[in-house]
């Protein structure tokens, strides 16, 4: 909501990934335009997503104020309704083909008013805004529903919710039910805005079948009592088995959901076709570098692969396609180490260069039988160097290819004309997509490559009886890739059989492979009858979501009057199911005394667009720059109160050490608050007459250790020795390893590396971000900003300090956290270490072997001997900084031991 007046900003955002919504908030003075319900409901039947966005508000000014719904939704999702109830009198949107609006549309532009409600906002959002005056006293209801087909990509599906209403709202709840007849075999939540007093808000119930997954914040628990800003995300898949999928059918329409599980990998042979163009220059190219150097480590040793660069002239790496051996591999990443950007940019030539190349190693028998054969095109400009029309580029690359190949275009930024990559890579049984400029560009790189790196299957194709279905959705693949799905929808006959069959034919590596299903008609509709959310005739409206999709695909290639014919269709099937589409418009009725109407369109991929590139809506992929390193302020003055850091005391028994101080004052103990850090006195010094030491700065030490024991123990480990990657710890019957970089000069981890191999997760943190790798999919986290995730086996959480906790029952919790400074690097705290096992190992693990504590020498008796495994390591009680909260960090006692 939006309110004009003193321009104070307040928002409530709600976003949803595969269900995404924002809501705004402005007011022109405190409590003028109030949200005093927000509800978002989102309903999701066999992977199709039906929300509903209300919020209700009302003006407590004085005066007439503007208050703005502002909702961002997903790319692929279509808006199919919304109104707005003002003092009991609907307001309704109607949709209708475009040309029809066009003429209002354009009215409203010469009039200099901003009459598209519709426009691109980031990555995969789409901004609906409609303004509307608001009376005093009166009240406003806005309601806007859309829907979407989930895409499953990299095994899951993914719902993301974001809450931001920089306001207090009375009442807010927010709804999703899932309803999956093939059973909910993966469920998690994450959330960048809970903490411990909202963990009772959430609430997940789930059985074989449904889930229902509620947020809503109570005011008598105090939850209401915070403004919220964050994400929820909501990750699931469904249960599978290597059979002809599952067939769902509800009120006379089918969806067939294909994705067998079992299937070997077909290997591959693939190109990577890189611009080095002078456009690519600096932080594009080394994230390239970065990210093609992690993708030929995908390579498997039965792929083959090439190499090959272009700006002006054309490079490729070898005469010709060569085995992925580690070899290879290994050649080919020093070369991609090297490519430098500069020049202009010849695709036309690349793109033929790489076509001869696989036509070549064909016809010297060099491809395996039942091999799959891809083009992987990354470019970040227009052809400026040899044929510079797309048309030609386009009509030559299709002649060259003529069907044997497929062809992924990569646009990197938004200098590339992403329109002619899309129907270059559509003409040739591919797929465009475009790499946003950010700090995890390198990993939408490595996401996009996993998605292709799998192939299952070839030359998929779906047959149902004929006298049992009409109006079938696209029903032949060139493609299947793991991790992903196929969907095909259709219409039952009037009289079809009691049971729908169908059949699957494909080639799996060197043979045809036949799968079969069938399902019962009555069962299945019996199925869908039973759960109370699912909203009437989701499936038709499925149907008609994913034909629309597919027509607006063909009508990329098509041409003349195919393309007319295609868009007829697609047309009259927007209008019928109400969808706003490329081809339709949303009118918006005002009430009388405002502009009357405004229009509602769905924007299309252009080729320059120059709006915001910050999406904050893509969960947990949105990374930040490096933040500044403040550096060491110097020792906090408060008292420790975590137990996980209070523990002053050595060995069992070992006596603590007072330190000396300025005479007069109150003497103090090892871990509580000094009055002067700076006027230190040790045991050493002669206190008796007064004479101050000031010592050298205190550091922190990479890694703080608590001890197994019945007492409190804290062991600072420095590393003054490290060469290349080190392994950290290692417990087997934990199932966790961490290792890490330690750089000596800058006494910092430039990454560590935490891996539940359980779980099949890993956790690499750098100063830049923390990536998650789940299932082959990567999510990029910022530092800093709270996190709250759950899955089974795991909780994983951050906090505004930047400290990643992963914990689960019974198992030891590993935290990371950033060093701000002095320099850049992390640190590496472990928490219910004694729930290591006898087998822990490791540069850091070895400590929780049998450690023998020696005793004091008769010197000095604030110096031990520690034997672990057979060898001697002295300890020296020290004063150092305990950074687990951040910087500054606290003075703590520990013994000191140098590696």
């Amino acid at each position: 909501m939006k309110a004009s007046g003193l321009g104070c900003t307040c928002g409530i955002t709600l976003v949803l990934l595969s269900l995404l919504a924002v809501l705004h908030a402005t007011t022109a003075q405190k409590n003028d335009i109030s949200i005093y319900s927000f509800t978002v409901d989102s309903k999701v039947s066999s992977r199709f997503a039906h929300t509903v966005v209300t919020s209700r508000v009302v003006n407590r000014a004085e005066t007439v104020q503007e208050a703005t719904f502002q909702v961002e939704l997903p790319k692929r999702a279509f808006i199919t309704n919304f109104s707005m109830i003002i003092e009991g009198v609907t307001y309704p949107g109607n949709i209708k083909e475009k040309a029809a609006a066009q003429e209002q549309y354009s009215a409203a532009v010469a009039r200099g008013e901003s009459a598209g409600l519709v426009k691109a906002t980031g990555r995969k959002t789409e901004q609906f805004q409609v303004s509307v005056n608001v009376a005093p006293a009166a009240k406003v209801t806005f309601e806007l529903v859309y829907e979407e087909l989930l895409k499953r990509q990299l095994g899951v599906y993914e719902l993301l919710l974001k809450v931001q209403p920089q306001q207090l709202v009375k009442h807010l709840q927010m709804d999703i039910h899932i309803f999956e007849p093939q059973g909910i075999s993966f469920l998690k939540t994450e959330s960048t805005f809970m903490t411990s007093e909202l963990a009772n808000a959430l609430t997940i119930s789930q059985n074989k079948t449904k889930a229902h997954i509620q947020f809503k914040p109570q005011k008598t628990a105090g939850q209401l009592d915070k403004v919220l800003d964050g994400n929820f995300i909501v990750r699931y898949d469904v249960n599978r088995t290597l059979s002809g999928g599952s067939i769902q059918i509800e009120n006379g329409y089918f969806v067939h959901y294909f994705a067998p599980e079992g299937l070997p990998t077909i290997p591959k042979n693939v190109i990577f076709v890189i611009d080095k163009s002078g456009s690519m220059s600096g932080r594009k190219i080394q994230q390239t570098r970065e990210a093609l150097i992690k993708i030929l480590d995908d390579l498997k040793p039965n792929d083959q692969f090439n190499l090959i660069s272009f700006s002006g002239d054309v490079t490729h790496w070898k005469p010709l396609l060569v085995p992925a051996s580690p070899e290879n591999v290994d050649q080919a990443k020093r070369y991609a180490a090297n490519i430098e950007a500069h020049g202009g940019t010849n695709i036309n030539d690349a793109m033929l260069t790489a076509v001869r190349l696989l036509q070549s190693a064909n016809q010297k028998e060099l491809l395996s039988d039942g091999s799959v054969s891809l083009i992987i095109l990354l470019t970040d400009g227009d052809p400026t160097v040899g044929e510079t029309s797309p048309a030609r580029i386009q009509k030559n690359v299709q002649k060259a290819i003529d069907g044997q190949y497929s062809l992924f275009c990569l646009g990197f930024g938004f200098d590339v004309s992403y329109v002619f990559l899309e129907k270059l890579a559509l003409d040739n049984g591919g797929l465009a997509r475009r790499i946003y400029e950010d700090s995890d560009s390198a990993l939408q790189l490595q996401d996009f490559y996993q998605e292709v790196a799998n192939p299952l299957l070839t030359a998929v194709t779906f047959e149902y009886p004929d006298n049992a279905v009409d109006k079938v959705s696209q029903d032949n693949f060139r493609l299947l890739f793991k991790g992903s799905e196929i969907v095909v929808v259709g219409k039952l006959r009037d009289q079809s059989p009691d049971v729908l069959s169908a059949k699957v034919r494909g080639q799996l590596h060197m043979q045809n492979i036949t799968f079969q299903t069938e399902s019962s008609v009555a069962e299945q509709e019996k199925e869908f009858q039973s759960p109370k959310y699912i909203f009437h005739s989701f499936m038709e409206r499925l149907w008609a979501y994913l034909t629309i999709q597919q027509l607006l695909e063909q009508m990329v290639s098509a041409s003349g009057a195919e393309k007319q014919a295609l868009e007829t269709r697609a047309l009259n099937l927007s209008l019928s199911y109400s969808f706003v589409t490329p081809l339709t418009s949303m009118v918006v009725t005002k009430p009388e005394g405002e502009q009357r109407s405004e229009v509602a369109e769905k924007p299309v991929e252009t080729s320059r667009w120059k709006g915001s590139q910050n999406d904050e809506c893509r969960e947990g992929s949105h990374v930040p720059s490096p933040h500044p390193s403040p550096g060491l302020a110097g020792p906090s003055r408060r008292i420790p109160s975590d137990p996980w850091r209070d523990g002053l005391r050595g060995p069992p028994n070992a006596p603590l050490y007072p330190l000396y101080h300025t005479p007069g004052e109150p003497d103090m103990m090892l871990g509580k608050p000094l009055s002067d850090p700076l006027r230190v006195y040790f045991p050493q010094d002669d206190h008796l007459t007064g004479t101050p030491v000031v010592p050298a700065p205190i550091q922190a030490p990479p890694v703080i250790l608590m001890l197994p024991g019945q007492s409190v123990n804290r062991l600072c480990v420095d590393i003054k020795h490290s060469q290349g990657p080190m392994k950290l710890l290692s417990d087997p019957d934990q199932g966790i390893e961490v290792t890490g970089q330690y750089e000596t000069e800058k006494a910092q981890f430039s990454w560590i590396e935490v891996t539940l191999k359980n779980l099949q997760l890993q956790v690499r943190a750098s100063p830049e971000h923390v990536v998650v790798t789940q299932n082959r999919r990567n999510s990029a986290y910022k530092w800093k900003e709270t996190l709250f995730s759950m899955m089974p086996g795991l909780n994983m959480t951050m906090d505004k300090t930047g400290l990643l906790l992963l914990s689960s029952a019974d198992k030891v919790t590993v935290g990371l956290l950033p060093w701000d400074g002095p320099g850049e690097g992390l640190r590496l705290l472990l928490r219910d270490t004694d729930r290591f096992s006898s087998h822990v190992n490791g540069t850091l693990g070895q400590f929780y072997q049998d450690v023998l504590w020696g005793p004091p020498t008769e010197a000095d008796d604030s110096k031990r001997t520690l034997r672990v495994q057979g060898r001697d390591y002295s300890a020296t009680r020290l004063v150092k900084l305990d950074y687990q909260e951040g910087s500054p960090g606290t003075e703590i006692s520990c013994w000191s031991v140098e590696l």
